[in-house]
């Protein structure tokens, strides 16, 4: 029967082993830029996962990063069930959680629908650390992040379209009272500033100081 684990996309670091981490990806789908990412943490001692979030409605769904793109895949997204989705997600964490490979825990880490998923995640399951970046839906249920008890990292864009200013605020200051959290704000960056592979989005200087923080931060709570 088919599942969010068939033909799971896995990346092994150099050693064959290290502890786990299920990338969470955009709206866009696996594309160029989520491979990168994924063998950006792998070279770095990670086993990483991407669990296919529209295998439903849309299998082997994959994006261009320009307005038509954008626009395709909000279409797709608008057929997406988060708590189908909030599913994918653990099972694959205990899926990785329980591969011979991974040691030192799992993790998770999503961009966009991602990030939403990544706290989500948090919340409704047990990942030993969880890393968001500009998730949408955070702000609107941060009351959720009283059930989050492992490390939890935020990152946003202060220009964002999609997410008001004001809603970062919202997460700055439930994460101000939260031990265990954090959030980075990149003043000037919009959405989706670290996808590298999308123009209209990309911010190379505000992806390179969050991705500092956020590879800080994995070395710190997860370490490989």
């Amino acid at each position: 029967m088919k599942s969010v684990l068939t033909d799971l996309p896995v990346w092994h670091p150099p050693s064959g082993r290290g502890p786990g981490l299920v990338l969470i990806q955009e709206i866009f789908g696996l594309d160029d830029y989520l491979r990168s990412v994924a063998a950006d943490l792998a070279s770095a001692g990670y086993v990483v996962a991407i669990p296919e979030l529209f295998w439903r409605t849309a299998p082997g769904w994959s994006s261009t990063h320009d307005e038509a793109g954008v626009a395709a895949s909000m279409e797709v997204s608008a057929k997406f069930d988060p708590a189908l989705g909030l599913s994918d997600v653990l099972e694959t964490v205990a899926h990785l959680r329980s591969s011979p490979e991974v040691t030192g825990g799992v993790g998770v880490l999503g961009f966009c629908l991602g990030g939403s998923l990544a706290f989500a995640a948090a919340a409704a399951g047990d990942p030993d650390v969880a890393v968001s970046f500009y998730g949408s839906t955070v702000a609107g249920q941060i009351a959720d992040l009283a059930r989050v008890r492992c490390p939890i990292q935020f990152h946003f864009g202060g220009r964002d379209p999609y997410i008001p200013r004001a809603d970062v605020a919202v997460v700055e200051a439930a994460v101000a009272g939260h031990p265990g959290a954090e959030i980075h704000v990149q003043e000037e960056a919009g959405h989706a500033f670290h996808n590298n592979v999308a123009p209209m989005f990309h911010h190379p200087e505000a992806a390179a100081r969050a991705w500092d923080l956020t590879t800080e931060f994995l070395r710190r709570t997860l370490p490989a």
